[in-house]
């Protein structure tokens, strides 16, 4: 007994403190402090995902009906000509006519255009004149050697020497000049000095003789 009346006395407390504590108010704001917790836990709920519908798809318009063609106006119909009945027999009193045949139609004379005429043709072009070079070669010329210089024989000098020569229509040469040198002065002025000297056959265009340029080559040659 000793034992269990602490207890006794502690439960009978308890008793009593719940008891004061409902006057008191306190368990009612404990519960209104538990159950609006309970409330906004039930109440407030996360978002949830929101689905955006597709569209449907779109439908094809029904293709638009071809117009018909408007109808051509109807045709007037010609009035009713009046037909006329040939009689069987012409009345006995009626005048005869005679038919006169109608002269023939004149004819239809066409006229053709004249067609240009062709152009002439172009003439021909004329042959190029046939040019004939001057000579010295001619035997009735009777044109002399030339001349070797004694001291470029003593230095054996020896060569060939083209000489241009103007040559006349009387075929004489009235100028000249070397054309192509032999190497020495002394040979190159006998060159010059024996063409300017000779006589030549003239150049000739088309048959008539002609002034022209003529190359005069000259060879010394030690023997």
């Amino acid at each position: 007994m000793d034992r269990r009346l602490p207890i006794v006395i502690a439960v009978a407390g308890l008793h009593l403190l719940g008891l004061w504590a409902l006057q008191a108010g306190l368990l009612r704001r404990a519960v209104e402090l538990v159950v609006p917790v309970s409330v906004l836990s039930e109440v407030i709920q996360p978002p949830q995902p929101q689905v955006t519908p597709t569209p449907p798809p779109p439908q094809a318009r029904p293709a638009a009906a071809p117009k018909a063609a408007p109808s051509p106006p109807p045709l007037a119909q010609p009035a009713p000509q009046p037909v006329a009945v040939a009689t069987p027999t012409p009345a006995p009193l009626a005048p005869t006519g005679t038919t006169e045949p109608q002269p023939p139609a004149p004819p239809v004379t066409t006229v053709a255009a004249a067609e240009p005429a062709a152009p002439p043709a172009p003439p021909a072009p004329a042959a190029p004149a046939r040019v004939e070079l001057p000579s010295s070669s001619a035997d009735y010329l009777n044109n002399p050697p030339p001349p070797y210089p004694p001291l470029s024989k003593r230095l054996g000098e020896q060569g060939k020497v083209v000489v241009r020569a103007f040559i006349e229509a009387n075929g004489t040469a009235t100028r000249a000049e070397i054309r192509t040198s032999s190497g020495y002065e002394r040979l190159d002025q006998a060159a010059l000095q024996t063409v300017l000297k000779w006589r030549y056959v003239p150049g000739k265009r088309a048959g008539a003789a002609e002034a022209m340029w003529f190359n005069v080559p000259i060879h010394f040659i030690l023997e």
